[in-house]
């Protein structure tokens, strides 16, 4: 079978990567990897992180690119590729732009589409933007769809799509081992030394934002607790935010957290060295999809800073707490979980919800049945 991976960021590269791997390493598959590179820095940190080379690179990403530049761009690049190698299949994952393109492109050459990471859903259309209306259209294309979770599954029912739909866990988890068993093939001397400014004796908070629905007060407010953390805590945390590379993002946070002694802005974080700090953190503020997963995944209680998720098992499993962008709230709750151990141990504890790291076993297994 003649398989095409088409995806663009940072966060698809990491969830597709083992599902890659172990497609190559798999007689039954020829495969080629399509990237638009929409994010072209941090994509590539996990190319060579995960040792995958793409064969197509459509390098679209330029300054102040617009979602209109992205999705004509990579539309026209994917065009070529798929007149060059005519594949059976393509395989998109998530809800990137990259993703909606990928499976429309199909979709125009009459390719069938598989859709890891199928049928998340907030249920509001520009939350998250424009991720909750790219994954909704890529499911309404796609011939196949690998949900992560029941939840993920009963909302594609919900839609008229219960056919082909499989629940297979999140591949997050399957990239989540693998990239821990290849860090721990390394000298740790090599993380303790990129992250030698930090007093592991202390509780570190590790904090991820860039969402596009936070630009502006939202992310004022999430730096405002940070301040106030900070300062309630200044003996006993050291607060860690690896900072977008997005100007939006940037120059809010720069204007109001540095100076302080434990606030440490640090620039983006590679693959490697953020799963190793998110091992040795004590708690995770984010807004980020994936890592509401992987944090769970450690044993890591997660504050999710967005007023709705598409992610909701692990708010249900107990693992992660929505708190939104409102600073009080956001305070109370990490203050909780930093001064109870017991409401520390019961989130810690709690059964991840995304799976056992066994996706992409169950995904090839699958693909391998369909009809030629």
């Amino acid at each position: 079978m003649k398989v095409l991976f088409i995806f663009g960021t940072r966060p698809e590269a990491i969830k597709l990567a083992p599902l890659i791997k172990k497609m190559i390493c798999d007689g039954f598959f020829e495969v080629r990897v399509c990237v638009t590179a929409q994010h072209r820095q941090m994509l590539d940190q996990v190319l060579d992180f995960f040792e995958i080379k793409p064969d197509y690179d459509l390098n679209i990403m330029k300054p102040n690119q617009t979602l209109f530049d992205v999705t004509c761009d990579s539309l026209r690049g994917i065009e070529k590729v798929l007149n060059d190698f005519h594949a059976d299949l393509i395989i998109v994952q998530g809800d990137t732009t990259t993703v909606l393109t990928g499976a429309l492109a199909g979709y125009y050459k009459k390719i069938r589409v598989a859709h890891v990471e199928a049928g998340l859903r907030s249920g509001e259309k520009y939350s998250p933007f424009p991720e909750e209306i790219n994954r909704a259209l890529t499911g309404v294309v796609a011939d196949y769809h690998f949900a992560p979770t029941g939840k993920a599954s009963e909302n594609l029912a919900a839609e008229g799509r219960s056919k082909n739909v499989w629940i297979t866990g999140n591949t997050v988890i399957d990239a989540l081992y693998m990239g821990l068993d290849i860090v721990r093939s390394h000298n740790e001397e090599i993380y303790l030394d990129r992250f030698k400014f930090l007093d592991f004796s202390k509780k570190i908070v590790l904090v991820t934002g860039h969402r596009r629905e936070s630009f502006g007060t939202p992310f004022e407010n999430i730096c405002r607790a940070l301040i106030e953390l900070s300062e309630k805590y200044s003996n006993e945390i050291q607060i860690v935010y690896p900072v977008h590379l997005n100007p939006n993002i940037r120059n809010t946070v720069n204007s109001m957290l540095k100076g302080y002694p434990n606030i440490f802005l640090i620039e983006p974080l590679e693959y490697k060295f953020i799963i190793w700090l998110m091992n040795r953190s004590y708690i995770i503020l984010t807004d980020s999809g994936g890592i509401q997963e992987e944090g769970p995944a450690l044993g890591k209680p997660v504050l999710v800073m967005r007023d709705v998720t598409e992610r909701p098992e692990g708010i249900s499993a107990g693992t992660a707490r929505l708190t939104g962008t409102d600073c009080e709230v956001i305070v109370n709750e990490a203050s909780r979980l930093i001064s109870d151990a017991s409401a520390y141990e019961t989130m810690a504890r709690a059964v991840n919800p995304y799976g056992d790291g066994t996706a992409c076993d169950q995904i090839i297994n699958i693909i391998k049945g369909f009809k030629q």
